[in-house]
């Protein structure tokens, strides 16, 4: 049975893994600045959390390493999620990236990151006060 602080504490959970896994894309455009052909790769958030959920729908699947261990997963299959960035400038060296695009993203991003884990936060902090009343 799935309630609604468990829908909520998925959905924020979901949404950070694909914040994080955003940031790795957009850490390593910008490291790549310079790398001659290499493409920019970026995910649509919205939609690859929209697809995310209706994966997930709410329940939990273990995964175990052997079969006397228990372990969690159900992970997100984030690489299908990834694309690469339409060019706004061709380069002479074939390099999609435009360092202000790339910069804008990452610092939006850990905003929406920064945002995910300050909600994280207050949900369980509300859910503490609700069980001990103080």
């Amino acid at each position: 049975m799935s309630t609604l602080f468990d829908r909520s504490i998925q959905f924020h959970q979901t949404a950070l893994n694909l914040q994080a896994h955003r940031q790795q894309l957009l850490a390593s455009n910008i490291a790549n600045a310079d790398t001659p052909n290499y493409k920019a790769r970026d995910v649509d958030f919205r939609a690859a959390l929209q697809g995310a959920l209706q994966q997930s729908r709410g329940r939990v699947e273990l995964a175990a390493p052997r079969p006397d261990h228990i372990g969690a997963g159900g992970g997100l299959a984030l690489e299908g999620l990834t694309g690469y960035r339409s060019e706004i400038q061709s380069a002479v060296d074939g390099n999609t990236v435009n360092m202000d695009v790339e910069r804008a993203a990452f610092a939006e991003n850990a905003l929406h990151y920064e945002a995910s884990v300050t909600f994280i936060n207050g949900m369980l902090r509300s859910m503490n006060t609700a069980i001990t009343g103080q």
